[in-house]
């Protein structure tokens, strides 16, 4: 099958199929959800959110989120509001189409503490550079004139991929591919790492079901998250001159994260 993709790449396919253990596809399937979740609850939920998050610098732990969540123990707001956030925002994914429109929509409800209301759910209309601690930049991101464009491209990409018939190995590898190029895209004021993550599990749950959403890559990445960031910048410095020859590193982190000892 040859799909006619316009900005994602599929070079690396067959090299990450010859690298991804067929073991991964079984420890998929046996993926269920945990006995702490009822029907006001998602543990698997709580640890995508919490996790993002923690990549991102929030300073929660899983355990006091899930009192928090789960047993209604009262913790200072600010302490899980943006967490609070990310958890409505997965729940919302789980229950809508995956769908250009849909993507605002979660980034909107995902920076509600993040962001300015006017810049919610919103592409951005200024240059976006990545800054170390040190303040130096470390990525400049697709330019303003760009970035709508490619952003429909990725989108129609998405749609094409959300019909195609793909095996297990391809999903992943799409899935991984979407989110590495969104967050070189780079489209949102904040909120790109979160919404990118997210959009990778909401694909593979739009194609292999619902229990995508009880597979911890979030918490893979937060576990590694200096090679997951090493992954990501390997690619070079300026949106323009990306090289997605070099994504494989990065595309193999997501099947590390299926184990048959995921709960």
């Amino acid at each position: 099958m040859s799909l006619q993709l316009q900005i994602i790449s599929h070079q690396l396919l067959e090299q990450y199929r010859s690298q991804v253990a067929d073991h991964v596809q079984p420890a998929f399937e046996g993926l269920h959800d945990s006995a702490l979740s009822i029907d006001t609850f998602s543990f698997y939920t709580s640890v995508s959110a919490v996790f993002s998050s923690k990549i991102e610098g929030e300073p929660i732990e899983l355990d006091s989120y899930i009192k928090h969540k789960r047993f209604a123990t009262h913790l200072l707001p600010g302490y899980t509001r943006k967490i609070d956030d990310l958890y409505e925002t997965y729940q919302f994914a789980q229950q809508n189409e995956l769908t250009e429109k849909n993507l605002l929509k979660a980034h909107a409800l995902l920076t509600l503490h993040i962001l300015q209301k006017g810049q919610r759910g919103k592409i951005r209309s200024g240059n976006m550079f990545v800054i170390t601690e040190d303040g130096r930049i470390e990525y400049v991101a697709a330019a303003p004139s760009e970035v709508k464009t490619e952003m429909k491209k990725l989108m129609a990409d998405i749609s094409l991929l959300c019909k195609a018939p793909l095996d297990f190995k391809e999903v992943l590898f799409y899935a991984a591919m979407i989110h590495l190029v969104f967050v070189k895209i780079h489209p949102f004021e904040d909120g790109n790492g979160r919404t990118g993550r997210l959009l990778e599990k909401w694909f593979i749950a739009r194609k292999l079901g619902s229990k995508a959403w009880y597979l911890q890559s979030e918490r893979n990445y937060y576990h590694y998250h200096n090679t997951y960031y090493t992954n990501i910048r390997a690619l070079g410095l300026e949106y323009e001159t990306l090289d997605y020859a070099l994504a494989l590193p990065f595309l193999l982190m997501l099947p590390a994260s299926i184990t048959p000892q995921n709960e």
